[in-house]
């Protein structure tokens, strides 16, 4: 069935664009949420104007993503997490903690966009990907080392007990 985009819809198109899309989604999703209508020439000439500026909005924001991209590259974070004596994290550090340490460096980034191959569980230096759109992408390095959290001493122990 051939629509006519009303709205932008990712990987599908952008207004103005007229996509062929099975009966089930039209029906069942594009049409009843108002994202798409009948391909007539009069609804082509209407969406012509809104076509031009959703054009722009993507030239521009893709242009802030390429800006965002090329000031992360050569980005080192540094993440403190509680470790054991061998290095192994107590918990693990993931996207989101990466986002976290980009906010405090003055980037911002949507945890999201951090792709790993899997969250980081030992100390370690480790590439994170942050991905804005398929050719858009940043590479930071992420350094994750022990926390100088205070160790409990044997002292501490007493304070637990309780005077009858």
């Amino acid at each position: 069935m051939k629509l006519l985009l009303t709205k932008d819809i990712s990987h599908l198109g952008i207004v103005g664009d007229v996509v062929d899309v099975s009966a089930g989604y039209a029906r069942n999703y594009l049409l009843p949420e108002r994202l798409a209508t009948q391909a007539t020439t009069a609804n082509m000439r209407a969406l012509a104007e809104e076509r031009k500026l959703a054009e722009e909005r993507r030239r521009v924001a893709r242009e802030g993503m390429m800006n965002a991209a090329s000031r992360l590259r050569d980005v080192e974070v540094t993440i403190a997490a509680a470790a054991n004596e061998e290095g192994v994290l107590y918990g693990s550090v993931g996207p989101r903690e990466i986002a976290s340490a980009l906010r405090d460096e003055g980037h911002d980034v949507d945890a999201s966009k951090i792709s790993l191959e899997d969250n980081i569980r030992r100390l370690d230096k480790v590439t994170a990907t942050v991905r804005f759109l398929d050719d858009i992408t940043a590479e930071v390095k992420v350094w994750v080392v022990r926390s100088q959290a205070t160790p409990a001493t044997e002292d501490d122990d007493d304070d637990n007990t309780y005077d009858d």
